[in-house]
């Protein structure tokens, strides 16, 4: 009989652009809410692999969850608890899109959202219900692999409860206080009505845009307290409704809230300037921007529906209210070459961008670009630990795979030289010049720690004569 579960979420474990501001993806957290609501001992455990395996738990049943890039530990952390003969199941991301590679380590695997799947599964191992009838479910029943149909997207998303952080244990097995937390994650939406290739929030949550209702956002955000926290909206696209957008950040603004808060856009929020206006006013401080390329080849190859006009207009409006960019660039569309590499960073330095961050693009499971590159034969490996953006993990068209590496870490090396960090200081963008400050050290400490990386991919791929002078 099933009665205590733990939920795993393995953190990453290379460094990376975000190893310093680690927040916890909300799946593992509501369905242990879930659980708990309905009568079940449930924990959440967010840390690296040695300190889970530390904690020494033995639970009735383990769900993992896992990305691309997480993957590899969550695979090794399943193996640990079925040697203990415990039963364990497995979602996420990742997971969704290759469940029969999870099932070599997992006894179960869950497709798409959990929040319904998972209690019928729990219901059904406890003798209350059929394997047959649990959505996404796939399972080996005599050696053969059993596969059901995905779930249908939740399509009201106020049934799902709101997330009791109090399930999240630290390192020292003693309850997390959500109340002493100072950056909190708030998810108001599901689903992105855009379809870029590299991509996989449509193949997850599907293209039809969901949201909250406004009260039962703010239910969750008035349980905090304004001077002890900030809010991170974990929406792919918190815009992507622009009138839902708007009566959400009236009603803050009528309530005088006063959070600081930061979330992810598109660049077509500045083609309205209410829009904006309101943003501001409810209290945004900072944007997260997918910008991905200033090519317009590469903008097209990747279905990104927006211009360099467009790029270069947002940066202008954002900038007029104060709201600091965070800009998100991706190296290495079949249409990018070395030298338009060079042109990104210079067009990111001249236009003033605060902060950004140069990803290479990585051929996630799921996503369009993925299955191109399996039919292309251009994926170079699977170990999913190095499917961080950071690494490179395909065949590149016009660059050798050692070239587009160094495109990245040399875009970071330019954009976060320390003549360019201070001068952030200089026009007063303090936040600016204190990330600069933590991303020029990152850059240097992640290229002395994969050195032996580095060092194997350049003798096995040659020089980079094409970015000599970048």
């Amino acid at each position: 009989m099933i009665k205590n579960i733990v939920l795993v979420e393995p953190k990453t474990e290379k460094l990376n652009i975000f190893s310093k501001y680690e927040l916890p993806r909300l799946g593992t957290i509501l369905l242990a809410t879930i659980m708990k609501k309905a009568g079940y001992d449930a924990k959440v455990l967010f840390m690296r692999k040695k300190d889970i395996i530390a904690q020494g738990l033995t639970p009735d049943l383990v769900g993992i969850s896992s990305i691309t890039n997480t993957a590899t530990n969550a695979y090794e952390i399943a193996d640990y608890y079925k040697k203990k003969g415990i039963p364990v199941v497995m979602g996420g991301p990742h997971i969704t899109f290759l469940p029969e590679e999870a099932l070599e380590h997992a006894d179960y695997a869950v497709m798409g959202e959990g929040e319904i799947s998972f209690p019928m599964l729990v219901s059904a191992l406890n003798g209350k219900g059929s394997f047959s009838e649990v959505p996404g479910l796939v399972w080996k029943e005599n050696g053969v692999v059993r596969k059901n149909p995905m779930i249908e997207p939740i399509k009201d998303l106020d049934n799902i409860p709101i997330a009791d952080f109090s399930t999240m244990i630290t390192r020292n097995n003693r309850f997390v206080n959500p109340f002493a937390r100072k950056k909190i994650p708030i998810q108001t939406s599901r689903g992105c009505p855009f379809d870029c290739s590299f991509c996989s929030v449509t193949q997850m949550f599907g293209k039809k845009y969901r949201f909250r209702s406004t009260a039962n956002i703010l239910e969750e955000i008035v349980q905090y307290d304004p001077k002890k926290h900030y809010f991170f909206f974990y929406d792919d696209n918190f815009t992507a409704n622009k009138k839902r957008a708007k009566a959400l950040l009236q009603e803050m603004i009528d309530r005088k809230l006063g959070f600081n808060w930061s979330t992810q856009v598109r660049c077509d929020i500045a083609k309205d300037p209410e829009l904006l206006d309101l943003m501001k006013k409810a209290g945004c401080s900072a944007l997260y921007i997918g910008f991905e390329s200033v090519d317009p080849e590469s903008l097209v190859e990747m279905k990104k529906s927006q211009t360099v006009g467009d790029i270069e207009f947002a940066i202008r409006e954002i900038r007029k209210r104060n709201i600091h960019i965070h800009g998100m660039f991706v190296l290495g569309f079949d249409s990018d070459t070395p030298k338009k590499t060079k042109a990104t960073v210079d067009f990111a330095i001249r236009n003033k961008i605060d902060t950004v961050q140069f990803s290479i693009l990585t051929p996630l499971p799921g996503t369009e670009f993925y299955y191109k590159m399996i039919k292309e034969n251009r994926i170079l490996d699977s170990k999913w630990e190095e499917y961080d953006a950071h690494h490179i993990k395909f065949k590149p068209l016009h660059f050798t795979e050692w070239e587009l590496q160094m495109a990245q870490v040399m875009a970071h090396t330019r954009f976060y030289a320390s003549h360019q960090v201070i001068l952030r200081l200089f026009r007063g963008k303090i936040l600016a010049f204190l990330i600069g400050l933590y991303a020029n050290s990152l850059n240097k400490q992640w290229k002395k720690i994969e050195r032996e990386y580095l060092k194997a991919l350049k003798e096995m791929f040659g020089g980079a004569k094409a970015l000599a002078k970048i």
